[in-house]
C-alpha cells in the first residue's frame, strides 16, 4: 500500500493472488482506513490478466466495508480480457466505481469524497463553502 497523502491510499493487486493474500488486501486496506483515518482509497488491478469470482466479490465486499468506514474506493487499471470475462461470467463490480488508469481514478475519487463530505455536514453547516477546509 501506498500512502499518497493523509486521506488517500493506493493499493495495487499483483498477479498470481491465492486466496490468503486476497483476504489479507481486505484486512490490510479495511484496518488501515479505520486506523489512519483514510478516506479514500484506488485499488490499482492493472497487473491481473485474470480477476475470477473470488476476486470480483472480495472488492465488492471491501468497496461495501470502505462506506461502512466512511471511506470510497475506486478500482482502475481493469485489463479488456479481465472486463470480457467477468461480463461472460456474468460478474459485475456492481459496487464499485471503475476509471481507466490511476490519474482519473484519483480524479474521480476526489470527486467521492468531496461528495461524501459534503454529505456529512450538518443542514446549514457553512464549511463546505470554506476554502480553508478543502
Amino acid at each position: 500500500m501506498l500512502r499518497l497523502d493523509a486521506r488517500t491510499l493506493i493499493v495495487p493487486l499483483h498477479e498470481d493472488m491465492h486466496d490468503d493474500a486476497i483476504l489479507r488486501f481486505q484486512q490490510d486496506v479495511t484496518t488501515a482506513v479505520s486506523t489512519k483515518q483514510i478516506s479514500g482509497v484506488v485499488v490499482d488491478v492493472s497487473a491481473l490478466d485474470i480477476v475470477d469470482s473470488y476476486l470480483a466479490r472480495i472488492l465488492n465486499d471491501t468497496a461495501a466495508m470502505l462506506k461502512l468506514l466512511g471511506a470510497q474506493m475506486v478500482l482502475c487499471g481493469i485489463q479488456p480480457p479481465v472486463a470480457l470475462t467477468l461480463v461472460e461470467m456474468g460478474h459485475e463490480l456492481l459496487n464499485v466505481p471503475t476509471a481507466f488508469n490511476l490519474e482519473r481514478a484519483l480524479t474521480q475519487l476526489r470527486t467521492l469524497v468531496h461528495g461524501a463530505d459534503a454529505e456529512a455536514l450538518p443542514e446549514g453547516d457553512d464549511r463546505e463553502n470554506d476554502p480553508s477546509t478543502h
